[in-house]
């Protein structure tokens, strides 16, 4: 080889090591569980579920053209996905108009999601951006993005994305990603069965998503049955996560306290048990002064002495998918809750 060659190669080679990587986030990636559960389509299915465009960019590293493509003026609150698989790639809080006509984002949700690749093609060094699972051709990478946002620019073309809005990610399967969105907190409410408890809490304005599950109890792992045996000391509970910039915890405790007989013990409208009694559990310690204050003024309301549980979280164990949601599933089923709370709790605005 000539000196000139070697002189190419070296740069090519120092260009990809010294790559800046986008700074990780907190939500799990592992390799084989994504590739088990977005799982890349063979080629004559790639050809059936794409557009003729779609599939020359993620296939062929086409490049779509500026300006007039479906991202590149799209700013509402998602998620970003691989169009061949749906595997999770950006977020919106990560997007900006760098004005090259094409979605920017200052980094991927995880480094784990992409690979990059050196492109030398049209007499130009690159970093190309592919997808991990589905090794769909992304965009490319460059390094004049915001210095403030690490200083990454990842120009994408929007024929290798699908766009989810927030409001559609937990029924289509990417409701932990909602938390790297908003700047979110939780609070675990037990108040009964947690079907009607749930589609409660589910209808307040600031709330973003809700899980169902045992908690504070002494095993691992519990079933349905196993809290039903009233040995296991779990209580059934909801996983509230809400927007603070929207709805506060006092709010939140006052509408549980609407929703629930707080000096009753062990028991809820018909149901009966240890699983059934109340409680408030934090993760958050300076949440439990703002805990007791709503506890204190709730006590002088009532005639009787509050039986209502003001404990940090031990542990939380979600429930079996059929009790996710059951309400919207089971519109008609058991609910110790009357629909009048529902419709108030959609109409409750918090004073602010």
């Amino acid at each position: 080889m000539t000196a000139n060659i070697w002189k190419y190669l070296l740069i090519i080679a120092v260009f990809a090591s010294c790559r800046m990587q986008g700074q990780p986030v907190d939500v799990e990636h592992n390799d084989s569980t994504m590739k088990e559960k977005y799982k890349r389509p063979d080629d004559a299915t790639l050809r059936k579920m794409l557009t003729a465009e779609e599939y020359e960019v993620t296939q062929h590293a086409a490049t779509e053209a500026p300006f007039t493509n479906r991202y590149d003026r799209e700013f509402r609150p998602g998620i970003y996905v691989d169009v061949t698989t749906g595997e999770p790639l950006f977020l919106s809080s990560d997007k900006y108009d760098s004005g090259c006509g094409w979605p920017a984002f200052t980094r991927a949700i995880s480094d784990k999601l992409i690979t990059k690749h050196t492109d030398i093609s049209h007499g130009m060094i690159r970093t190309e951006v592919r997808s991990r699972t589905g090794n769909a051709h992304l965009g490319h990478v460059f390094d004049d993005g915001p210095i403030d946002k690490g200083g990454q620019r990842y120009c994408i073309n929007s024929a290798s994305l699908r766009f989810i809005p927030d409001r559609e990610m937990k029924d289509k399967g990417y409701g932990e990603y909602i938390r790297l969105l908003h700047p979110v907190k939780e609070i675990f409410l037990a108040g009964g069965c947690f079907w009607g408890i749930e589609h409660y809490f589910k209808q307040i304005e600031g709330v973003v998503d809700t899980e169902v599950g045992y908690a504070n109890g002494h095993m691992e792992n519990p079933t349905y049955q196993d809290v039903c045996t009233d040995r296991t000391g779990f209580a059934e509970t909801v996983h509230v996560t809400y927007d603070p910039s929207k709805v506060s915890l006092r709010f939140l405790l006052e509408m549980y306290f609407k929703a629930i007989d707080p000096t009753s013990i062990n028991r809820q409208g018909n149901d009966h048990g240890t699983q059934y009694r109340t409680g408030v559990y934090y993760t958050d310690k300076d949440d439990e002064p703002v805990i007791r204050d709503a506890f204190e003024e709730k006590q002088t309301q009532l005639q009787g002495r509050l039986a209502v549980e003001n404990l940090p979280l031990k542990n939380f164990y979600k429930a079996e998918e059929y009790h996710q949601d059951y309400l919207d599933k089971n519109p008609h089923g058991y609910c110790h809750l009357p629909q009048s709370l529902f419709e108030f709790a959609r109409k409750a605005k918090m004073k602010r």
